[in-house]
């Protein structure tokens, strides 16, 4: 079945509330079994449909929706100055993709979406994005030029993304992407790049925040994870994306006039590493060592045996042992 077929079913469902066969089935013309495959359809989004006898069908948890026009309005006014496009879909394949598709013509822009059919993390895992239970944002920026440090770019983005949340206790930063909170975790940064030497580098930021994400919907996900409504933050999905795309857009001016050096300190501050035993990965080859920090360049500092290697990004992971 067509996602795009069930959106109508999914408004009428997103207050949470208890609603009969009958009344959800007259205003689309549909038959009680027809109504009843849909329903089923509904976990293909990730939505969690609850039925009960002659009482009707509800949502595990009623839906925060997306909007555009809200989100503009709750930006900073240099936010609001700035990005000349922000747009919320129900669906998509990828947030990040549809903006590496569309050209830097009405750079910088955002897209957010509910739900994604082929998100994606770094090193090309599967991003799991069930439908409205979190947030999937991307920013497309053009930079003047290729930044000195655009290597550390993904540290700079994940100080931006702890400025909007300040008040989350625990939050840290795990080299180069992650954001945990106490060992869990709570989002992803994936940045792709377009451009060669010389000419102007355009970059597609993309975030994936866990907001109220349910285990039912974690199908795949088989780290430890966390959400901010399980760390006790009760929030709109839309006052959060206008906080953090206020964030980012103060962030890539930042780092594109001075580079990473304004947000070391930060950076330093929510290190999940520093100071911690941690295991580098690169195929089957393991190199453990104590993490040092970061350089400016955002490459990782490990210390084994006590001298300091320089590791950077790439095709690696980290893990705490």
């Amino acid at each position: 079945m067509k996602p795009e077929l069930l959106m109508p079913l999914v408004d009428a469902l997103a207050d949470g509330a208890w609603h009969s066969g009958e009344a959800l089935a007259k205003p689309f013309s549909i038959t009680r079994a027809a109504l009843s495959k849909r329903m089923a359809a509904l976990a293909d989004l990730g939505l969690t449909v609850e039925s009960r006898t002659r009482v009707g069908y509800r949502l595990s948890q009623a839906l925060d929706r997306l909007d555009a026009d809200v989100i503009q309005k709750k930006l900073s006014p240099l936010a609001a100055t700035r990005l000349r496009a922000v747009n919320a879909v129900a669906l998509t394949d990828s947030t990040n993709t549809q903006l590496l598709n569309a050209g830097g013509a009405h750079d910088p822009q955002a897209l957010l979406a509910e739900f994604q059919s082929a998100g994606r993390g770094r090193r090309g895992r599967e991003w799991v994005s069930p439908f409205g239970a979190n947030l999937y944002l991307s920013l497309a920026w053009t930079f003047s030029g290729w930044p000195a440090q655009i290597t550390a770019l993904p540290l700079a983005v994940g100080v931006a993304c702890a400025r909007a949340l300040p008040n989350l206790p625990g939050l840290a930063l795990k080299w180069p992407n992650d954001l945990w909170v106490d060992g869990r975790k709570l989002g992803g940064i994936l940045i792709e790049q377009r451009g060669e030497a010389g000419a102007d580098c355009r970059a597609v930021i993309g975030i994936g925040l866990n907001v109220a994400m349910q285990k039912s919907q974690a199908r795949g996900i088989t780290q430890d994870w966390t959400s901010l409504r399980a760390e006790g933050v009760q929030t709109s999905r839309n006052v959060l994306a206008a906080g953090l795309l206020s964030k980012l857009v103060e962030a890539l001016l930042a780092f594109e006039a001075k580079g990473f050096a304004p947000f070391a300190a930060e950076w330093a501050q929510h290190d999940a590493t520093l100071g911690k035993k941690i295991s580098i990965q690169q195929g089957t080859e393991s190199l453990p060592g104590i993490g040092r920090g970061v350089d400016d360049d955002g490459a990782l500092k490990l210390e084994v045996r006590g001298k300091l290697r320089r590791v950077l990004s790439g095709d690696v992971s980290l893990r705490l042992v």
